[in-house]
């Protein structure tokens, strides 16, 4: 048996005008992204994470090799906790747009909720209440 805390390592959410974007997550989730330019038309915005905790990035690069989806893909889930609707009331003055409303999941895995972030992503909020 392995003992890895989590399967998830890291993800890249990608996006077409990164300053937007970070300002979206920003306001919904209410965190701070660090910049990264790592050259060769490629920017990230990294989410807060400690080491050993599941963490990811926006991704912007000029050749287009990301291409924001809301159809495709893979779902990501963002924790909301203690509750998303609290993120969810600010998607749309934010410029985002909601695709299910908050529901629940179940009594032991909580409430869920499926946007569009500004850039066309089709993202999830999960939270325990």
């Amino acid at each position: 048996m392995s003992d890895k805390k989590h399967t998830l390592a890291w993800f890249e959410l990608p996006v077409s005008d990164i300053t937007r974007a970070k300002a979206f997550y920003s306001t919904i989730l209410g965190v701070e992204l660090a910049s990264m330019d790592l050259g060769d038309g490629f920017k990230m915005e990294v989410f807060p994470g400690e080491s050993g905790n599941v963490s990811g990035a926006l991704v912007w690069h000029a050749e287009g090799w990301y291409a924001p989806s809301n159809t495709h893909g893979p779902l990501i889930y963002f924790d909301a906790d203690p509750d998303l609707q609290l993120a969810l009331d600010k998607v749309e003055e934010a410029g985002g747009s909601v695709f299910i409303p908050k529901r629940q999941i179940s009594e032991d895995h909580g409430y869920m909720a499926v946007i569009e972030d500004t850039e066309g992503n089709r993202v999830a909020l999960w939270s325990k209440s």
